[in-house]
């Protein structure tokens, strides 16, 4: 048995990390898991959305209007379906392709959909027959393989493109290597040329500061999503938490602010949208329907999350998806 500090909590003897058992279906590390001890930002993310209240302003509401304009066109839900990555390997049934399940109920909820991490030869039969679709890349190591993965995205009809800024660290204090493919830095220099390399709107994802969304504004970026890539960071700030002091820096900017990180409910996504998000992603929101239930499944949740979000909409009286009013949030 250790011993431990009464005073600081610090183990007077070396303990290894505990693994921690997934419980998605796939090869380990497919999809992430995190470790639920303090350094687990999704811990200090759920918290703080939980103890977000909101108050009822009740007289005079009506039902809400969820259209959602997002880069000129028009959705039926400021929610959009996360930059989820390489599904059609987790399920043993081979048969099953969840990334196309998904494009599929995006483009049959009228929702914007995003497609992350994928081969262009996988991300080529993804959007064959897709909806709306922003293509997320990697901060590679090879700048001109981040340049083709955008430019071929362009050519096969995304409505914009992005880059997960935050996936530079690996948990060795190195840049990190996905699917053996080196991953690097991320200049500022880098940033706006990556902006320049297609005539698409550029979504900077993984903005949990203001400096960072500055500077993504002032490289060209069209659009941030403010976001920890659940729990990348340690002790990382919980993305609500930050968002007002980022929408008033970019006050004046018309920069759309998406907000991604544990949005489980409508009632999530409302508190989001009423700190200033334009739009929310929701990811391990879907994720179990998806793959349980395929097509038909997430568009059961998709339907669920919008009644939520259109519930607590009536409660406070805000009747479309630009009158979202922060003054109806309380604070523990």
């Amino acid at each position: 048995m250790s011993k431990t500090d009464a005073n600081t909590g610090a183990s007077l003897m070396h303990e290894e990390k505990k693994e921690v058992a997934s419980p998605w279906p796939g090869p380990k590390g497919m999809i992430p898991v995190t470790s639920g001890q303090a350094d687990d930002a999704n811990l200090h993310n759920r918290a703080y959305l939980d103890s977000i209240l909101v108050e009822m302003r009740i007289i005079d509401a009506v039902k809400p209007n969820l259209t959602t304009e997002i880069f000129g066109k028009k959705y039926s839900s400021p929610l959009t379906l996360a930059a989820l990555s390489h599904l059609n390997k987790v399920l043993p049934d081979k048969s099953r392709k969840p990334m196309q399940e998904k494009v599929a109920a995006a483009k049959k909820m009228d929702v914007l959909n995003w497609i992350g991490m994928e081969s262009d030869e996988d991300y080529r039969e993804m959007v064959k027959d897709a909806g709306d679709t922003i293509r997320i890349v990697k901060p590679f190591a090879d700048h001109e393989r981040i340049i083709k993965e955008l430019q071929l995205a362009e050519k096969l009809g995304a409505v914009a493109v992005g880059m997960d800024i935050d996936h530079v660290p690996g948990e060795n204090g190195d840049y990190d290597v996905v699917d053996g493919l080196p991953l690097g830095a991320l200049t500022f220099a880098d940033l706006r040329r990556y902006v320049k390399a297609t005539k698409l709107p550029f979504v900077a994802k993984g903005i949990l500061s203001v400096r960072d969304a500055t500077k993504a504004r002032d490289a060209g970026a069209s659009a941030i999503v403010v976001s920890h890539h659940h729990g990348r960071i340690p002790f990382g700030v919980p993305p609500l938490k930050i968002l007002p002091e980022i929408k008033k820096a970019l006050k004046g900017s018309k920069m759309t602010i998406f907000v991604d990180g544990s949005l489980m409910s409508g009632y999530d996504a409302y508190k989001a949208l009423a700190l200033g998000a334009d739009a929310v992603l929701i990811g391990r929101g879907i994720l179990w329907e998806l793959l349980k239930d395929g097509q038909a499944g997430t568009e059961a949740k998709i339907e669920k999350l919008n009644e939520e979000l259109s519930q607590m909409m009536l409660y406070t009286g805000i009747p479309d998806t630009k009158s979202f009013d922060s003054s109806v949030l309380h604070f523990e």
